[in-house]
Order: C-alpha cells, then structure tokens, then sequence
C-alpha cells in the first residue's frame, strides 16, 4: 500500500495541530487510548487516516494501533504514524512517554491542503476533535493554523533559545493562532475570567479547567482581512501589553508575504524557473516567485562575429572532435540515472540538466577540483553537442579547450567557457544556464 508522500508533493499550505497533553501511565494503554481513537474516527471528516506505520506499514484498525505501539516500545516512549493513500495527504503522529520520565502525550497532526478547511462545517468538525482530546487529556498548549503562517511566528520558540523555551514551555501567549486551547496554568496566569471574555468565534472553558478559543470559523482564509482584525483583537485582549495597531501590522505583513504572485519569468528560462520555485517551501513561494519575476538572465558573453574567429590549431580536428563527443558521454555517464533524458542530448534536455545541478548545488557540494577537471568539460563538449546536432553547428578545434568553437550562422559559440562560468556556483546555475545559451544562439543562427 502506497501512501501520499507529504513532503514530496508540491509545497503547498496545509493545516498543522500541535497537542501537548499528558495521559495516566497506570492505566491499561488500550483503554486510555479509547477517547483518542474514538474522537478520531468521528470527527476527522474526509481525512481520516488509512494506514497506520511503525516498523512496518498495516491497513488502519485498532489492532494495528496496539501491535504497532509495542513494536515501537523503546524503554520509556513509544510512537505510531498515521497516514493516508488518497487526497487529501495526512503527516500524522502520536508519541508517548512513560515513567519514569514525565508521562506525556503528543498529537500532531498536518493535513494538506489547507484549502480542505475551507467550508465551515469540516472546521468544526475538527474542532469539535481537538474538543474532545483536550477535554479527555490534561493539555499545556495546543494550537492549529496554516502551516506557513506558523513559520513566520517562530513557533514554539517566539524568539527564545531552545533552552528557555524547554524551560518555559508556552507559558505566556505568545501569539493567538486560528484554533488555541489554553491550559489552566496559563489561564489563571492571564486571567481565567479575561481570557473567557476574549472576542474571538468561539470560547468554552473545558471540564478540566482548560479553555478552546477559536479566532474565525474557517481555518483556510485566515489571512483574509476579516480574520486577521479578529486575531489582532484576540491577541491583545488576552495581552493588554501588545499595542493593537503594531500587532495587526504584523499579521498583515504575513499575510502579504503569502499573498498569490503571477509569475512573469523571462520567456527563455520559464520552465526551468517554474521547477526552481516548486523546489521552494510553500512559505516562501510567492517572494521567490516575485525574485525571478524581476531577475534577468544576462546576456552570453561567451560568443563572437564568425568574422574573428579563433582558427584551427589542433594537428588532426576530426580526432578533437571524436575527443569533444567522448567528453560529453561523460557528462551522460554521470547523469543518466538522475536526468534519463540527457541520452537525447535535446534543448530540453539542456533544461533537464540546469535544473538537477541547481537542485543538487552541485558546484558546492561537490569537490572543486573535480568540477573543474571533470564536470566542466564534460558540460562543455555536451553542450557543444546540442549546438552541432540542432542548430547545424560545427566544431572548430582549438588546442585548449576554452577556445574550442561551434560555428552557428555568423556567430561562433564557446561552449568550454559557458560550462566554467556556469560551474561557478548555485546563482551561476541560473545567470549561466545552458538553456538560455542555446535559446539565444538559436535566435542568431540566422
């Protein structure tokens, strides 16, 4: 059985819970895990897990559940993963701690695409989850928001270092996200009857002394105006300290940097930036997109009129141009595995290749010694290659190798020197690509 991998679909928001609670160590775990299990299946509308994973992957039942907790048993703690292998995806866990250490219980729950959360009857639904699992287990914090809007708060640190937020824990409000329980230390450190007077969508104090605050009925638009205005009144009412307009600057400011950009990429390069920006997190698309809106490709440098051509210098041009394709099967050797269409040796297998150097920062992950006496040349003749094989271009040997020539129209090409420029580093990748060298000489091979 094949799960949707989470992480390796497309970035994109999606909705993340954290829960720290704790659990009673002496209890039978089958039962006191009932009310977890129970709520879970009732309330997690169209997410609703279908696999379970430990050390091996079961279909989802409450028998894999207990098997599964007791292969994981190491000593004092023990964790189970839950998953699902339809749309929407789910990156789900449960993780336990027993004497004699602190017993805990640990919820998180991330399910993509926050655009799920969109109808106000699924929200509440998975409030009425979080409800039930904060009513049943003695909570400290749990909180549920869009996955990148969590980012820019830094949480759970808010600015600490690791240690004094271990120390301390969430013991102040930090920030108000769309759904917060609060646990009874932290509600009679603000104040229970303050903060059961918060203006937010929804605030019930809970059985066990913890209160449930909802900010907005719908978790996937707030960004919106609306729910931001009703974040900013929830956060400074619960911390008169916060001055309300500096508060509510800041989440508009989020909200800006994850506001939808149109990409407007240079024409020669927008395939292969299109696939640079689905490699950035989701939080950071849209300015990477708005970065590469504004970057220009500069203009080849490595070329000359066919009138000042470098001659031949080489005593027999056919065995350096045998060389040349030697040289480039070298380049497929090393990547055929990773890039299969570079057997083509095609303008689109130009992008192929940019696109996995850029991915793998190859110029500084690799020893540079090697990409110089290696990689480079390699680069060099294959491009050089693709030039001779689509343009109708024709190689014009030089003893060294950064003077060797493709002939292209009334312009002579040197492909030796592109691949030394481009091999430079990550930036380099893009500001010398193979793709935009071979668009341009295509544009003047006439």
């Amino acid at each position: 059985m094949k799960v949707l991998e989470f992480y390796g679909m497309k970035p994109e928001d999606s909705l993340l819970l954290t829960f720290d609670g704790a659990f009673s160590p002496q209890a039978v775990l089958e039962r006191e895990l009932e009310p977890f299990l129970q709520a879970l299946e009732e309330y997690s509308d169209g997410w609703m897990p279908d696999v379970v994973g430990g050390k091996r992957q079961r279909r989802y039942s409450r028998a894999a559940i207990w098997k599964t907790l007791e292969e994981k048993r190491d000593g004092d703690s023990t964790s189970i993963g839950l998953y699902r292998t339809e749309w929407p995806a789910l990156d789900m866990s449960l993780g336990l701690w027993f004497p004699p250490r602190p017993s805990k219980l640990r919820i998180f729950v991330n399910v993509k695409p926050l655009s799920f959360f969109a109808e106000a009857e699924r929200c509440l639904a998975f409030v009425e989850l979080v409800r039930a699992w904060a009513s049943r287990y003695p909570v400290s914090h749990a909180k549920a928001h869009s996955t990148d809007d969590t980012h820019f708060t830094d949480s759970p640190n808010f600015g600490r270092d690791d240690e004094t937020r271990r120390r301390d824990g969430f013991d102040k409000v930090y920030e108000v996200f769309w759904l917060n329980v609060f646990g009874p230390k932290l509600v009679d450190a603000v104040g229970r009857e303050r903060v059961l007077s918060t203006p937010a969508h929804r605030v019930e104090e809970l059985p066990n002394g913890s209160v449930l605050l909802v900010t907005w009925p719908t978790a996937a638009d707030f960004a919106s105006e609306k729910a931001r205005l009703a974040q900013a009144r929830a956060h400074v009412h619960l911390r008169p300290d916060l001055d309300f307009d500096t508060v509510l600057r800041t989440l508009h400011e989020r909200s800006a940097r994850l506001a939808p950009v149109e990409p407007r990429f240079h024409p020669d390069m927008a395939p292969l930036l299109s696939r640079v920006v689905d490699r950035a997190s989701s939080y950071e698309r849209q300015r990477r997109i708005a970065e590469l809106n504004a970057w220009r490709p500069p203009e080849p440098e490595e070329w000359r009129p066919g009138d000042r051509v470098l001659p031949p210098d080489v005593e027999n041009p056919e065995r350096a141009r045998e060389h040349y394709s030697t040289l480039a099967e070298h380049l497929v050797a090393l990547l055929h595995s990773e890039v299969p269409s570079v057997f083509e040796a095609t303008p689109e297998s130009l992008m192929d290749v940019d696109f996995y150097f850029w991915r793998e920062e190859f110029p500084t992950s690799r020893l540079r010694e090697a990409v110089d006496e290696h990689a480079v040349p390699a680069i060099g003749a294959y491009l050089g290659e693709v030039l001779v094989r689509h343009l109708g271009g024709r190689w014009i040997p030089r003893q060294k190798l950064e003077e060797a020539q493709v002939l292209v129209g009334n312009r002579v090409w040197f492909p030796f020197a592109r691949a030394r420029h481009y091999m430079r580093s990550r930036q380099s990748l893009l500001d010398y690509s193979l793709t935009h060298f071979y668009s341009v000489a295509e544009r003047h091979r006439g």
